[in-house]
């Protein structure tokens, strides 16, 4: 091993240390910040007095709020590690596509759906999957849906598989799913759904957004190079982001674009979204939305730049130049019995999709 070679490995093997003992030191400080109101207060029976329970609740939301914000920091060390090349899985997208013109696909479109704040791992919920199997049944035949993209995740893994950081995520996920207690299985989903909304916050940021987005364009790229793609036969990539996932579509857009070489499309389904991204080049945009979406209107409240008031933003300077279509879905909500995977209107969404991709296609045909 050179001397280059060993202080690469010695970087690396630093790093994967220090975020292992800040993760458990974290947890480790919670825990006891928990239990040390319990000690002072010595008997059970003084924890049910009302002070005592402001107490526990201020001591639980500092911590929960110092730890937030810690993972943020964790996030944005990833994504820079990663960029960095100190991680043997960095990739190198300058062989993209070579040697596939003679094992091409026979398909034309390639459907990428990215997932909500939801996902965990590659594997979608039953409720997804049924959808995404409704979705693959009505689409034409030259057309190849892709799922399983972890979107919240550098590697090509979700997060229990992730090499640097298996271990916390591994025994998260133990807790969420087999501990007796169910305000400590709620904790431990909380957390795993905050770390996929901190990647969507990244995801929208001008400083630190574009690093992540091209870290997703390059995974989808590859898997799409794995399924045989190629920009001579393709005609055009379809990104289908729900909730969360319309970001991190539309954040990699243009990138992914750049990469295949290739038209992209983006489609979401009651997306939140920022619209900082660039979108120059990309020509098509669709919304699928509920009437009863909450959370898609809370979202455009929580990123202003999609306001008319704010005519400068890289949202409101595409749509002058370009025409955004809307799929309205009376009586849809967000999620659970009336959101888009729902029984009630999994259909209707899958039409909408249908109609969208149909109409993109008529009006980008010559002539």
């Amino acid at each position: 091993m050179t001397r280059s070679n060993a202080v690469i490995h010695g970087h690396r093997h630093s790093i994967r240390l220090g975020a292992r003992v800040l993760i458990g030191v974290l947890v480790l400080v919670g825990i006891l910040m928990l239990i040390g109101v319990g000690v002072v207060r010595r008997d059970a029976a003084s924890l049910l007095q009302s002070g005592s329970l402001l107490e526990l609740l201020g001591v639980s939301g500092g911590a929960i709020v110092v730890v937030l914000a810690l993972v943020g920091v964790y996030s944005v060390m990833v994504d820079f590690v990663f960029w960095e090349g100190w991680m043997q899985s960095f990739p190198d997208a300058s062989g993209l596509f070579v040697g596939n013109e003679e094992k091409q696909s026979s398909h034309r479109h390639f459907l990428v759906y990215l997932d909500g704040i939801h996902q965990s791992e590659e594997n979608h919920p039953p409720r997804v999957q049924e959808f995404l199997n409704c979705l693959e049944s009505e689409i034409d035949n030259d057309s190849l849906l892709v799922k399983g993209i972890e979107a919240y995740t550098i590697t090509n893994v979700g997060l229990r598989a992730a090499s640097y950081s298996r271990w916390f995520w591994q025994w998260l996920f133990s807790l969420q799913e087999h501990h007796p207690s169910g305000f400590v299985q709620f904790v431990c989903a909380f957390c795993i759904q905050a770390n996929n909304v901190i990647k969507v916050g990244i995801s929208s940021d001008r400083r630190y957004g574009p690093v992540m987005n091209y870290e997703l364009a390059l995974k989808i790229a590859r898997r799409l190079e794995a399924l045989g793609f190629h920009p001579s036969h393709a005609s055009r990539v379809v990104l289908v982001g729900y909730s969360g996932g319309a970001e991190m579509a539309i954040g990699t857009a243009e990138m992914l674009q750049k990469l295949c070489c290739s038209s992209v499309q983006v489609i979401s389904i009651c997306g939140v979204f920022s619209g900082n991204a660039a979108l120059e080049s990309i020509q098509d945009v669709a919304m699928v939305v509920g009437s009863k979406d909450p959370v898609a209107a809370f979202g455009r409240l929580a990123y202003p730049g999609r306001l008319s008031l704010l005519p400068l933003t890289n949202w409101n300077r595409w749509q002058r130049t370009h025409s955004l279509h809307r799929y309205l879905i009376d009586r849809m909500s967000h999620n659970g019995s009336s959101g888009p995977f729902s029984v009630a209107f999994r259909q209707q969404v899958v039409a909408a999709i249908c109609r969208e991709l149909e109409r993109s296609l008529v009006s980008s045909s010559p002539g």
